[in-house]
């Protein structure tokens, strides 16, 4: 099943961000063109595609000093934070955002997340969060 919005990144080199996805991250390859640099991702029930500039389509003018990623921050939610903590930091990967639990008030009660923030290869920015529990929400 596929879901109804599905980013598709341009990414510079297909086989760098899918050892970053993949090997790292533990996304599933669901299918792929490797001849075209591109791949659909799965982890849980979050879906990605990636799509290698100049080596499949190409939207728009990207070259080589074109920034990628700038101001697009995808949340993630996963089961747990802790495995994808470990095996970020076994691959010498930096945190952008060290794991935090952000409060988000809803009416009368208030959104517990736990979550951190990670650059892939191009730059995009990765919120992974575990669900959210709900507490009562503390008086403004």
């Amino acid at each position: 099943m596929f879901n109804a919005l599905i980013p598709e990144l341009a990414v510079r080199n297909c086989a760098a961000s899918l050892r970053f996805y993949r090997d790292v991250l533990g996304f599933a390859v669901v299918y792929e063109r490797p001849e075209e640099g591109f791949a659909f991702l799965q982890l849980g029930a979050a879906q990605l595609m990636l799509d290698q500039i100049g080596a499949g389509r190409t939207f728009g003018a990207v070259g080589p000093d074109t920034p990628l990623g700038q101001g697009l921050n995808l949340q993630i939610t996963v089961v747990a934070l802790d495995p994808m903590l470990t095996a970020l930091a076994e691959a010498g990967v930096t945190l952008l955002l060290p794991p935090e639990v952000r409060s988000y008030r809803r009416g009368e009660s208030a959104l517990l997340q736990r979550q951190f923030v990670v650059a892939d290869p191009d730059g995009y920015l990765l919120r992974f969060c575990e669900s959210p529990r709900v507490v009562a929400a503390t008086p403004l």
